[in-house]
């Protein structure tokens, strides 16, 4: 059976998944799986299965039909606790040459005393198993934190690969220097060098693999489907979540420059606006607290194609933003009636909008109109 139809076949929403629920706006959730434990990522497989993580660090293959498979073998030991674990999890472009994945998660640091950081391992798919695992990056310096990981993961169209590294919450100040890496998206070569092109390649003092700093903590990361530019999104402290285009060698001004102020206080934090740093294509205040970011291309759904869509932990909403180029000109809240944490978005290959719920029973959702929109 051909890819396409094979997709077509094993992905199109039926009752054989899970139960359906009807949301108000003309809305159907499937339940695709459920019983994760704080599912984190979802990936698609050539084959028509599904990979998802869960944070305290277990790997799942998911057949389409929604049956969950043991936990994968192989995994190296996650440091998980307080908001870090297994995070995001890509099959590699060559994937049905190469059987390869690659995944972030917290990891101890060499020699341990507590310390630990995002790193990026990959390994080859074997059945049920994980094998040929190595380690191909890890953020520096480690900390002995449970706070502000970032940890997603996007393929550029060159094959290189994006890391979204957080500021680790105590070191928010290390976002604006350039010898480590907290608060940075970094960019590698798919085992682990450092491109030749990295906007900071051979500037003394600054880590090579920085392709932009100023970050808080990113959980959100895409290539926009026309232009290939990398689009991420973060969370703010109390207000100013952010929505950014996010070019070689721009700083994004944290803890210069943002709309939050500090917990309890909201006494300011450094400025709303500084010149010479890279604003934002939209903010959030109050918090949405986002999670995962998808570019539409389907035409399953009316009107959607070339929106934005966030995930929303604290506000629980899918959050649909319109663009006209690069300029956001619109903003729905949808699903909130579902009242559940959104963490991961991603769009499948039959063109359907895939979702995860980040609860301690959470769930894989696949979202239909049920009306013409």
């Amino acid at each position: 059976m051909a890819l396409a139809t094979l997709l077509a076949t094993t992905l199109t929403p039926s009752a054989q998944a899970g139960p359906v629920q009807t949301l108000a706006g003309g809305w159907q959730v499937e339940t695709i799986a459920s019983g994760l434990e704080h599912p984190w990522s979802l990936a698609f497989l050539p084959d028509g299965r599904m990979l998802v993580t869960e944070r305290p660090g277990r790997m799942r293959i998911v057949q389409p039909d929604g049956r969950l498979g043991p936990p994968l073998a192989g995994l190296p030991a996650v440091v998980a606790g307080g908001q870090g674990g297994l995070f995001d999890v890509l099959p590699s472009p060559d994937f049905a040459s190469s059987r390869r994945l690659y995944w972030s998660y917290a990891a101890p640091a060499p020699g341990g005393r507590g310390a630990n950081s995002t790193a990026v391992a990959r390994g080859r798919l074997d059945g049920e198993r994980l094998v040929e695992v190595e380690v191909i990056f890890r953020q520096q310096p480690a900390l002995d934190s449970r706070l502000h990981f970032g940890g997603r993961l996007a393929w550029a169209g060159d094959g290189r690969l994006f890391v979204t590294l957080g500021d680790r919450f105590w070191r928010r100040d290390d976002a604006q220097t350039l010898d480590n890496h907290h608060g940075k998206v970094v960019r590698i070569e798919a085992d682990g060098r450092v491109p030749a092109d990295n906007p900071l390649v051979g500037r003394a003092g600054a880590r090579p693999e920085i392709w932009s700093w100023g970050h808080r903590n990113v959980q959100g990361a895409a290539l926009h489907p026309l232009t290939g530019q990398l689009w991420t999104h973060e969370h703010g402290p109390q207000g100013g979540d952010e929505l950014n285009l996010t070019r070689a060698g721009a700083n994004h001004g944290w803890p210069r420059a943002t709309w939050g102020c500090e917990y309890v206080t909201c006494f300011r934090i450094g400025e709303k606006s500084v010149a010479g740093l890279a604003e934002p294509q939209t903010r959030w205040v109050p918090s949405i607290a986002p999670s995962g970011l998808a570019f539409v291309t389907s035409e399953r759904y009316p009107g959607w194609k070339g929106s934005v869509l966030v995930g929303a932990l604290k506000a629980r909403a899918l959050v649909r933003l319109t663009l006209d180029g690069e300029r956001i000109t619109g903003e729905e809240r949808l699903l909130t009636d579902l009242e559940e944490r959104i963490r991961d978005i991603r769009q499948g290959p039959d063109g359907w909008i895939y979702l995860l719920t980040d609860a301690p029973e959470g769930r894989i959702l696949r979202l239909a109109p049920t009306i013409a929109r």
